[in-house]
């Protein structure tokens, strides 16, 4: 299982799950908002806490991403050049995360916010 968790609510998270969905040719990820029950469950399922959660979650073959770690696992899962964001890794993660954070706390100021995009699997 191959699936992202992202604040439903958020217009930059919205836009990412359409770029990722556009650039997953074969439909290997699927989604859920932090908001839906199937996001929830499977928060609780891996014992995770959701109250400090203000990330993308990735999660693959039972493997937890958090953050750029999240985003550089998606990437090497998408065809194009999306792909090439993989590269990402070289930079070390405390960097990357400080990008990261920055962006996560400034994202409904910057991006807005939304309606929820559906309960779960909104793929494609």
């Amino acid at each position: 299982m191959n699936i992202v968790l992202f604040d439903g609510i958020c217009n930059l998270c919205n836009a990412s799950v359409r770029f990722i969905s556009k650039h997953d040719k074969n439909s290997k990820i699927q989604f859920a908002s932090l908001q839906s029950e199937t996001a929830k469950q499977l928060l609780v399922n891996k014992a995770i806490d959701t109250k400090k959660i203000d990330s993308i979650i990735f999660i693959s073959d039972e493997k937890i991403f958090f953050k750029s770690n999240a985003a550089i696992e998606i990437a090497k899962m998408l065809d194009g050049f999306p792909n090439y964001l993989k590269y990402f890794q070289f930079i070390p993660r405390a960097i990357r995360d400080i990008v990261y954070d920055l962006i996560a706390k400034n994202r409904y100021r910057l991006f807005g916010k939304s309606c929820a995009i559906g309960p779960s699997n909104q793929n494609k």
